[in-house]
């Protein structure tokens, strides 16, 4: 009885944090490519005609933040008995808060008045948030080691932790970084959304009823 009980336990926690993971990247895409594109694009018409669009970007990212809380939670919970689980899991929260805290740059574009105004307290959130993405993929390294299998999963999840690190450390070493920009976010985004999109989907399906929590 107590093993069902403990399979249905980590079968709801595997439904949470799969579900969750989906609604990060819905709100992440929306706030990132649309609203904050488009308030660098257009600073000043976005925030006169579009105040609906920054306002409703702007509780994406939040939304991303909290969701963010619950997938460590569930993560931690799952995997208890690995020894890198607590620091797996503290890193993702120092990720979330520094996302929350940054969306505070956001929220002041409706109180400057210029176009270069409204530029900084975008490139202060851009700034934040990769600070927070350094965190995010020590985390994700972290979790691809603790979860060993499935292997292909797990490793995705390493590369795209390395990327992370990486493309946060260029943004801040390198001068030139913007003529490399888009061959960092290739770099990024490829290993980012197949081994996080594939551990959703796999949370979904088949977590928590063959987790057998690794022992460190």
């Amino acid at each position: 009885m107590d093993v069902t009980e403990n399979r249905l336990s980590n079968r709801v926690l595997s439904l949470i944090a799969g579900w969750s993971y989906i609604l990060i990247f819905l709100a992440a895409i929306y706030a990132n490519f649309f609203m904050l594109e488009s308030l660098k694009a257009y600073p000043l018409q976005t925030l006169e005609h579009h105040q609906v669009l920054v306002r409703s970007g702007i509780i994406a990212f939040l939304l991303t933040a909290v969701l963010d809380v619950v997938v460590a939670w569930t993560l931690n919970e799952l995997f208890r008995s690995h020894s890198l689980t607590p620091l797996s899991t503290w890193l993702r929260i120092i990720h979330a808060v520094l996302m929350g805290g940054g969306v505070f740059a956001l929220v002041m574009v409706f109180y400057v008045n210029t176009e270069t105004e409204i530029l900084y307290q975008v490139e202060m959130f851009n700034a934040i948030w990769l600070i927070g993405l350094f965190f995010f993929g020590f985390h994700l390294i972290l979790l691809g080691i603790i979860m060993k299998s499935p292997r292909l999963i797990a490793g995705l999840l390493i590369v795209a932790g390395i990327m992370y690190i990486a493309d946060t450390n260029a943004h801040f070493l390198m001068e030139d970084y913007d003529q490399y920009a888009d061959t960092f976010l290739m770099l990024v985004a490829v290993p980012s959304v197949l081994g996080e999109m594939s551990l959703a989907v796999w949370l979904l399906v088949k977590g928590g009823r063959q987790i057998q929590p690794p022992n460190a």
